[in-house]
């Protein structure tokens, strides 16, 4: 089986045809740049908090809005984003969220309170939904075989540095304070990369046309979005603000508007129109057991990363940066195995996210063991982190290169909306899922050994996520679905 299906430099155009690419070694370059600005601004923002406090005077309730605003909006409109790419055009439409993601960095830099700070921040969370769905699109559209899995191999290691690189990028940025300019710069430093990378992409976007025919089931838009609010927003509010009835009644009504969505869906498709999610996306071999594993993965990883920030900071005296660098092991094991995972015996790429799940959990439950009576970060801890990175990209990188495998390419807009909105839950939900647990242990700040024992238990749940994680891997590998670039 050949590397590529299209000769090398071409894409898929959007009625299947091949279309010229300019390098496509530049062009995964400058998407891929596009995606880690939008992961960076996820948790960026974090460490510039007291600044933020001190120079706005904003309360408690404006900052976690001001940090969750991106998150939510982000989530909400990552599918409707992909939509939007199939039917204007991939290349276009991520100029077109560059472009917006720019332009809201440059006025949450120069807000000049809080309001219109969250209101910024909201903006640019819409900017990244629009740009982020097209990077997916376009690898899916540009490479094949063995060519995709590596550009998806370094999607996922982008994500997993920009995770970890934004909370050392904002400690800098902020203990810098350049020209007096406080936490500014966490969100200028976007614009003059957004800048160049537009101008890269004048020359390096292939000129795919929109397929027109592609509907919109505005319907089906508005319940989703609707659907998604009402779920993320207690979500990401929930645990700091005590888990108000409101929260619960949202929660509740997420749930019943997801019926009604299905309902919608189900209804278009019988009308002979185009549902918003097609069915057969969701039935593509392995992608629903795919995605499944990469909640429950992305969820405990995200909550990890979380919950140890808060015993570091809040208990063990870090501050920011140092706290950010103590995480840097994990991000870089992550990224490292999510970009060279392919290079291990072949006969090991099938069973590869199920093993991997497996150490993974008992990696949680070993790093529960070191830290659960208060011990400092030492070599071990660090050593024991960066190899938890490592078993977690074996297992997460597969299985997003194996729910992609077998995507039709007309597909691969409405698959990398589903997908990339599927990971976005994910961190949310394990933020809060797991935040709860490691908070209703402890209030903080708290000594080391009270903070050590809640994160102790925080892993224990962490474990259970994992291994939830690999029941869906098994199944996945089950249906058959890693693509021919893995099994080469």
């Amino acid at each position: 089986m050949t590397d590529l299906q299209t000769p090398p430099g071409a894409a898929v155009g959007a009625a299947g045809t091949a279309a010229p690419t300019v390098r496509p070694g530049l062009l995964l370059a400058l998407v891929l740049c596009g995606q880690f600005m939008a992961v960076l601004d996820g948790s960026i923002v974090n460490v510039a908090v007291p600044t933020i406090r001190t120079d706005l005077g904003a309360s408690g309730a404006a900052l976690q809005l001001v940090i969750a605003g991106y998150s939510i909006a982000y989530a909400v409109l990552l599918i409707t984003g992909a939509r939007l790419g199939a039917r204007f055009g991939y290349g276009r439409l991520f100029q077109a969220g560059l472009a917006g993601f720019t332009v809201t960095s440059l006025a949450c830099g120069l807000a000049p309170g809080t309001g219109w700070l969250i209101a910024f921040r909201l903006m640019q969370g819409a900017g990244a939904a629009v740009m982020v769905p097209q990077v997916m699109s376009l690898l899916q559209r540009t490479f094949t075989g063995a060519a995709r899995a590596r550009a998806i191999g370094l999607f996922s290691g982008v994500t997993a540095a920009g995770v970890a690189f934004g909370q050392i990028a904002g400690g800098l940025l902020v203990s810098a304070d350049l020209f007096g300019s406080g936490w500014r710069p966490v969100f200028l430093v976007n614009v003059p990369i957004g800048l160049l990378l537009m101008a890269a992409g004048v020359r390096l976007l292939p000129r795919l046309p929109g397929d027109a025919s592609r509907g919109f089931d505005l319907p089906g838009l508005v319940t989703l979005a609707a659907a998604l609010g009402l779920l993320v927003v207690p979500l990401v509010l929930g645990h700091e603000l005590g888990w108000p009835a409101w929260g619960w009644a949202m929660l509740a009504g997420s749930v019943l508007l997801f019926g009604l969505f299905v309902v919608i869906e189900r209804r278009v498709a019988r009308s002979g129109g185009q549902p918003l999610i097609s069915g057969r996306v969701l039935k593509a071999p392995g992608l629903r057991p795919s995605v499944a594993g990469l909640f429950t993965i992305m969820a405990a990883y995200s909550g990890f990363m979380f919950t140890f920030a808060l015993h570091q900071q809040a208990s063990l005296g870090h501050g920011a940066l140092k706290a950010g660098l103590c995480s840097a092991p994990v991000a870089i094991g992550f990224g490292a195995t999510s970009l060279y995972w392919q290079k291990l015996p072949g006969r090991l790429h099938g069973v590869l996210p199920t093993l991997a799940g497996v150490l993974l959990g008992g990696g949680y439950l070993l790093l529960g063991v070191l830290l659960g009576g208060g011990a400092g970060i030492g070599a071990v801890v660090l050593l024991e982190t960066g190899l938890l990175g490592l078993v977690a990209g074996c297992a997460y990188a597969p299985l997003f290169a194996r729910a992609l495998a077998r995507v039709a390419p007309e597909d691969a807009a409405d698959a990398s909306g589903v997908t990339v909105t599927i990971l976005q839950l994910g961190q949310v939900v394990g933020v809060a899922a797991l935040g709860s647990v490691f908070l209703g242990q402890v209030d903080l700040p708290a000594p080391a050994a009270d903070s050590g024992h809640a994160l102790m238990v925080t892993l224990g749940v962490n474990l259970v996520m994992v291994l939830a994680g690999v029941v869906f891997a098994a199944r996945s590998r089950r249906a058959g679905a890693l693509s021919g670039a893995a099994a080469g």
